[in-house]
Order: C-alpha cells, then structure tokens, then sequence
C-alpha cells in the first residue's frame, strides 16, 4: 500500500501502517513503507500540517513552503517541495510542542529523541516526514523502511482511527480529542501507545 507523507502523521495514519504490519504476520516488527512522491501536492493538508493538543484545544503546526516551488498556477510534486527559510517554524513548532506536552507523562523521555530534528536544517519538505516518520517508528520499537514512488500510484486514502479514549493531558479542560498527531499519543502514553495502534 502507497502512504502520503504527512508532517508527524496522525494516529490514523500509525494505525493503517501497523494494520499492514499485521497483516504480513511475519512475526517481527519491521514495515516497509512506500510514500507517494509524484503526487500533487496539496495546500492546506497534512502533508505539511499536523494537528496537536494544547492548552486551547486542538491546534494546527503548519511547516511554511517555499513559494518558489509554484510557477503562475503550475504545480509541484511532493518530492519537489522545498521548504521555506523566511520563518522560523522549527523554534515555534517546538515551543508549541514543549508547551502542550511538558506535562505529559513522556515527554521529558521523549524530547531528546524529537529535540535534534528541528534543530537541524531541512531543505525538502519528504526528507523531514520521513525522519520524524522514522523518529516515531522507532520510539513504537518498529524499523521502518521507507521507499518512494517513481511514479504517481494514486491517491492513497487514510481510514478513520481508532476513536477510543485514551490520557490527554487537556481532557479535563476540553474532553479527549480524536485523530491528532502520533506525538500526542506517544507523549501521553509512551511505549503502551503501540497497544493503542
């Protein structure tokens, strides 16, 4: 199965991939993942987006691109879309995250694994999905091996997640959010999210 590269994917998307790793029943936790490059890409999606929780509800991270990628109404593959070096998202995206999630159970555990990838410099926008992607495999005790298309192998569709509850640190303040980004489950729930997916 073709995956879109998504920006820290949601749970859903964790969730399709460890259905697939099941389904081969090979006994040992390693996926094979070919991420769709030669598609469109899409503005406004999670291609580039992801979706936390934060003191004020449900949040998005958006990774600004580069506008140069687009010619007059032209469009650019997703292998091809360069990330812009006019903000300084990579400093907002990780005081939104340290803000949300200092005070879940993992993120102190977790944040030197999260911490190095925005503190490097990232030029496409596929090369930094697939090492936080990778990131996040690992902290589930899952290698991940990734490959990309040559060629456009359609629109790849995420099936809703598994919608049950599980610890969020807002939920007292605005009830459990669903299908948010695999980092609110890992920071939440630490090695048990694998139970989870």
């Amino acid at each position: 199965m073709v995956f879109p590269s998504y920006y820290l994917p949601s749970v859903s998307w964790f969730s399709r991939c460890f259905m697939e790793l099941r389904s081969k029943n090979s006994g040992q936790n390693e996926v094979y993942i070919e991420l769709e490059a030669c598609e469109n890409f899409h503005k406004q999606t999670c291609r580039n987006r992801c979706y936390i929780d934060s003191p004020n509800g449900k949040i998005a991270l958006s990774v600004p691109i580069d506008k140069s990628n687009f010619s007059d109404k032209a469009k650019c593959l997703m292998r091809d879309i360069r990330i812009s070096r006019q903000f300084d998202w990579q400093r907002q995206h990780w005081t939104a995250l340290e803000s949300s999630y200092y005070n879940s159970p993992f993120f102190e555990f977790l944040q030197d694994d999260f911490r190095p990838v925005y503190d490097k410099s990232w030029t496409f926008l596929m090369d930094l999905n697939e090492a936080l992607m990778e990131k996040c495999f690992a902290l589930l005790d899952v290698t991940a091996t990734f490959r990309r298309t040559d060629d456009f192998a359609g629109a790849p569709v995420i099936p809703p997640a598994n919608t049950a509850p599980y610890y969020q640190v807002f939920a007292k303040k605005h009830g459990f959010i669903e299908d948010l980004s695999i980092v609110d489950l890992l920071f939440n729930m630490g090695k048990e999210a694998v139970l989870y997916l």
